[in-house]
């Protein structure tokens, strides 16, 4: 499994890989993990038993990229792996052992406006990766239908395995003190979309504003100046980067999750709101219905004024003492890793053998009020 990518301040896609490999161990699989220096010189305990220390930091953008085509591949042959596991969207072009890719999302393909930096050299990464992947792995219907559409993968060549976050604390921690406030987390990448949100804040009236708790920046936050600019200073808390602990009194604590968001792959902390009994409104954007279902309200982002209505709204949504639906995604793990498992054998078996047709592109998105059918609620023990 290349985990050369593996930093601790990567959000999504280690949260992903955080979760799915001590299941993935459950299910029999026999893990190999590939590590990035960083990650060699502390290892976490969620680490398999079997790691390779690489030489290349995980920290260097350029260096991954570059040791997912060189360094990662060869290891595997080395250690005789039956394949390649890459969980973060980049492969390589060429390897020995055959690849399964995790694909997240093709926001560089979708959306290249909205990727800082320019899109070009990553759509050129992910396009070479899906195009020497042996079998593709995505997060939602909705990446399913893009990876048929913008890079024409056929549908048995892609399993979709929804994703599960990580499960509450067993011991809430307590919320944090003071009044009110709404919760939004993430990056903050302009897919994102805060500046609305900001924007949106700042239409109400300073007396009447609610708190909003932004946690998630590694370092000095780029929303900084925007908050000061609008006058949102008493209202905004930006907190940085948070560990999961803190996280879930966050979750547990706020009035509302908010989710501004203009693309997704998936959605994983509108999932994690719900199973914390947070109530959560969000963009009116497909995958966040298929992952939030009936359960979530949707609002369109792309005016400030309906955003300000919606925040004016959900200060007086109730918060306790009453039922919160959970949508159709509420985590579990270990079906999860077993559907992994099974697309990660699809990779070693010879092309075309025992595959299931995957999602394709005319029914990838599901309608909004009724859950995918591998949602389907099993019978109670």
């Amino acid at each position: 499994m290349d985990l050369v990518h593996v930093t601790g301040h990567r959000g999504g896609t280690e949260t992903y890989v955080r979760e799915v490999l001590p299941r993935l161990a459950a299910h029999g699989a026999e893990l190999v993990g590939l590590l990035n220096r960083e990650l060699a010189a502390d290892p976490p305990a969620w680490l398999p038993d079997r790691t390779v220390p690489l030489p290349v930091s995980g920290t260097n953008r350029v260096a991954w990229a570059a040791a997912v085509n060189t360094l990662v591949p060869a290891a595997a042959r080395r250690v005789g792996a039956d394949a390649l596991w890459c969980p973060a969207n980049f492969g390589p072009v060429l390897s020995p052992v055959p690849v399964v890719l995790t694909v997240h999302d093709l926001l560089p393909l979708r959306h290249p406006e909205l990727v800082a930096g320019g899109a070009r050299a990553v759509q050129l990464l992910v396009r070479t990766a899906v195009r020497g992947a042996r079998h593709v792995i995505a997060d939602s219907r909705a990446t399913a239908a893009d990876l048929t559409e913008l890079l024409g993968v056929p549908a048995d060549r892609v399993t979709v395995v929804p994703l599960a976050g990580p499960p509450p604390v067993p011991v809430p921690p307590p919320p944090p003190a003071g009044a009110p406030f709404l919760l939004s987390t993430g990056n903050r990448l302009p897919h994102k979309n805060y500046e609305v949100l900001l924007r949106a804040l700042a239409l109400l009236p300073p007396g009447g504003r609610p708190r909003l708790v932004v946690p998630g920046s590694d370092g000095p936050d780029p929303l900084r100046p925007l908050v000061d600019e609008l006058g949102l200073t008493a209202d905004v808390e930006l907190l940085g980067w948070v560990n999961a602990v803190e996280l879930d009194a966050l979750y547990r604590g706020a009035t509302a999750y908010v989710a501004p968001t203009r693309f997704e792959g998936f959605g994983l902390p509108v999932l994690e709101a719900m199973a914390r009994g947070c109530p959560v409104v969000c963009s009116d954007i497909p995958v966040l219905r298929e992952v939030g279902g009936a359960a979530a309200v949707y609002v369109d982002t792309t005016a400030a004024r309906g955003r300000a209505r919606a925040r004016a709204a959900g200060r007086g949504r109730p918060r306790a003492g009453g039922p919160v639906r959970v949508g159709p995604h509420r985590g579990r793990h270990r079906h999860r890793a077993g559907a992994r498992r099974q697309g990660l054998s699809r990779a070693v078996s010879p092309p075309g053998a025992g595959r299931r047709p995957g999602p394709g592109a005319a029914d990838a998105r599901p309608p909004a009020d009724r859950p995918p059918p591998w949602c389907a609620r099993r019978p109670a023990r």
